[in-house]
């Protein structure tokens, strides 16, 4: 069963001068089973360009063994706080990493996601235009979720793709926080090519609006998304590309595009999509600022991620602690679809946290 918690604490502040000794640990993080957390925000929580959230709290969720070191995941923008395997939501977004006995082993650590702003979701009102939100914003966010737990370490802060962004702005904004950052699939910096697909999804998304068909804007924007996620030689194994019998029929790989993109309208909204996807483009991190250390993932085969500017960040990191360069044929979703490997590079990455 979910449980919905809240500690009795003074009105919440930002974090960022509190000393690690100060922190209470809350019981929180003593309670059995996988449950939510909502902290509030602070009323003087301002974004980094300006302006503050309609959401008035951050919303995390505890996953593992009680008293285990604690490990925070993050995923890509269509990621949530849903992790793991739970009985209301079904399988979680990494249940192939996060599980009982897992490469992240939920009988050896604790885990807690969270959900990126905007908030989303049932009975969420959306914002009308999108927000100006950066990843150090969303450090700032999570950095009030473990403040409230009372958590003096992070034992390690696993981010993918946009959850590695957030990583390497976490890292950069409290140094002393996490024992080690693991970033997979995300740089200092987006790349102009990449940045070039995601403007065009967003002006998919903003014709929509201006049109009232939204939900053509969405399904539209998430097939052309896809069409960058995968590498050509999947598709070229996958599709058959053989033409249909007239002009203004669809072929295969159209078919499976248009499935993908009907599928995704009911998983976010026109502003929040917007909102985050011009947050990958305005992602800028100092790696000479990360002194933690840090393990980076990346695949050769990543068009939105190119493993040149990994390499770029690998050079400039003060303390790299190891660097995997993969070959996949998923390209940027391979932290997604390459279960064995992600799997052996997370189990020798964590087996020396201490119990």
């Amino acid at each position: 069963m979910t449980l919905a918690l809240i500690d009795p604490v003074a009105p919440a502040e930002e974090p960022a001068c509190r000393s690690a000794s100060a922190r209470r640990p809350s019981e929180l993080l003593q309670r059995d089973g996988a449950h939510d957390v909502f902290v509030p925000i602070p009323d003087g929580f301002e974004l980094d360009f300006g302006g503050t959230l309609i959401q008035k709290q951050v919303i995390g969720r505890l996953h593992g063994k009680v008293g285990a070191p604690l490990i925070v995941v993050a995923g890509g923008i269509s990621a949530d706080r849903y992790v793991h395997r739970t009985e209301t939501k079904g399988l979680g977004w990494w249940s192939g990493a996060v599980g009982v006995r897992a490469p992240i082993d939920l009988t050896r650590f604790r885990v807690l996601a969270f959900d990126f702003a905007p908030e989303f979701g049932e009975g969420v009102k959306d914002a009308k235009t999108p927000l100006t939100v950066t990843t150090q914003d969303q450090a700032r966010l999570l950095a009030l979720l473990l403040d409230h737990l009372g958590v003096e370490k992070v034992a390690a802060f696993i981010g993918c793709s946009y959850g590695g962004m957030i990583a390497l702005a976490f890292g950069e904004l409290f140094p002393d926080w996490a024992e080690q950052l693991v970033v997979v699939s995300a740089a200092h910096r987006p790349h102009p090519l990449a940045t070039a697909w995601r403007g065009i999804q967003r002006r998919i998304l903003q014709l929509g609006l201006e049109t009232g068909r939204v939900d053509q804007a969405v399904g539209l924007a998430r097939e052309l998304a896809m069409t960058t996620y995968r590498t050509q030689e999947e598709f070229g194994e996958r599709f058959d590309s053989e033409a249909p019998s007239h002009a203004g029929q669809a072929y295969p790989v159209c078919d499976y595009l248009t499935a993908r993109g009907r599928a995704y309208r009911d998983r976010t909204t026109p502003s929040r999509w917007l909102t985050l996807s011009d947050s990958i483009d305005r992602h800028r991190v100092e790696p000479e600022a990360i002194t933690a250390p840090v393990t980076l993932v990346g695949f050769t085969t990543d068009r939105l991620c190119p493993i040149d500017d990994m390499r770029e960040l690998a050079a400039r990191l003060p303390n790299l602690w190891r660097f995997e360069q993969h070959s996949s044929l998923y390209g940027h979703d391979a932290f997604l679809k390459e279960d064995a490997l992600v799997a052996d590079i997370l189990t020798s990455v964590l087996k020396d946290i201490d119990q």
